[in-house]
């Protein structure tokens, strides 16, 4: 069995959410070892958003979701643009 452990982005990384409010054109930077798609309850974490606002934004479209079996993804870049925006 392979233990993973999650290892933070250091001080300098770029995380592609700008958080004054200023608009990029640049595609979000892709961090070594930040998820392509993470679950709910990892996107409740990430975001901040409640559990019921969270699938309120699912249901309407404006979170993207993909369910591969019995599990729904969010990818992060519906995240990243979620935050960009702001939520409705």
């Amino acid at each position: 069995m392979i233990r993973r452990t999650a290892s933070l982005p250091k001080a300098d990384a770029q995380l592609g959410l700008p958080f004054d409010g200023a608009e990029t054109s640049a595609p979000p930077v892709q961090v070594p070892g930040d998820p392509i798609s993470v679950r709910v309850a990892e996107a409740i974490r990430l975001t901040g958003i409640g559990r019921s606002k969270l699938y309120e934004l699912m249901a309407s479209g404006d979170i993207e979701t993909i369910k591969v079996g019995r599990c729904t993804l969010i990818p992060m870049t519906s995240l990243r643009a979620l935050v960009r925006r702001g939520a409705p």
